[in-house]
């Protein structure tokens, strides 16, 4: 695998670190393919929690424009491409997992970085972290999911000031706004990180599954479609056995041991 990514195994979970920090972890060809074969390797490892995060001051800032100068370039390049062939496929991937992906912003999320890191179910922040719409400055629209993601979370009014500005948002704001979940003092961010992604990896892994992909779909069910699906998830949820464990637990007033799905 690339140095772009590095990857700790926990058991259970596994610890993704974006490791571009001369670029503050920008995105190339090669930080996408790593990334996305990290991800896929703990999928398909039967890992329970990924904890997703950047190295050195900053957790990303969006696009490597490095190679894009439009002097040096002798075809006109077609965004769109990049988007279809590596922006899209990560974000699906993030969002069709079956289990959580946990995101630790220890520094600046700059245009897609932090729209990548908002695709992620739970994102919390170090204090001194922002993030920044900032597509605006290079003469484009918010990419990743932004244009999605924005305005079904904090509203319309504040993801066209956001998109339109290109001001950064601090994380305490984002907290308070609903953008992310929680703003931590930088010292702690990754032991919270880090423990809640062996809290999730512990617990019953196909309902929190099963419910992250629920969630996600409320945004296009009705109330009444929303009903039956959380009928047909449960059905699912009971016929996993974790359910068994969680009630057996319950009446024993014990601690779960969830195996896993």
């Amino acid at each position: 695998m690339s140095d772009t990514v590095l990857v700790a195994d926990h058991g259970d979970w596994v610890e993704i670190t974006l490791n571009r920090p001369d670029k503050l972890n920008s995105f190339n060809e090669d930080l996408h393919l790593a990334l996305r074969a990290a991800i896929e390797a703990a999928r398909d490892g039967g890992k329970r929690a990924i904890l997703l995060t950047g190295a050195g001051r900053g957790f990303c800032a969006g696009q490597d424009l490095s190679a894009r100068d439009p002097d040096t370039m002798d075809d006109k390049i077609d965004l769109s491409e990049t988007l279809r062939t590596l922006y899209n496929p990560l974000l699906h991937l993030i969002r069709g997992l079956d289990i959580p992906v946990i995101c630790a912003v220890n520094g600046v999320a700059a245009g897609a970085g932090a729209n990548v890191a908002l695709a992620c179910d739970i994102v919390l922040a170090a204090e001194s972290a922002r993030f920044i719409q900032s597509f605006a400055k290079v003469g484009l629209v918010p990419d990743a999911g932004g244009t999605w993601t924005l305005p079904h979370r904090i509203g319309e009014v504040r993801a066209k000031a956001l998109a339109l500005t290109a001001e950064p948002l601090s994380a305490t704001q984002a907290a308070d706004w609903g953008l992310i979940w929680k703003a931590l003092p930088d010292e702690v961010l990754m032991d919270e990180a880090r423990a809640l992604a062996e809290k999730l990896a512990q617990g019953p892994t196909a309902a929190l599954g099963l419910a992250k992909q629920a969630i996600q779909q409320a945004h296009s069910n009705t109330f009444e479609q929303q009903l039956d699906l959380e009928a047909d998830y449960q059905k699912k949820c009971g016929d996993a056995g974790e359910y068994k464990e969680g009630v057996r637990a319950f009446l024993e007033k014990r601690a779960p041991n969830f195996k896993g799905a």
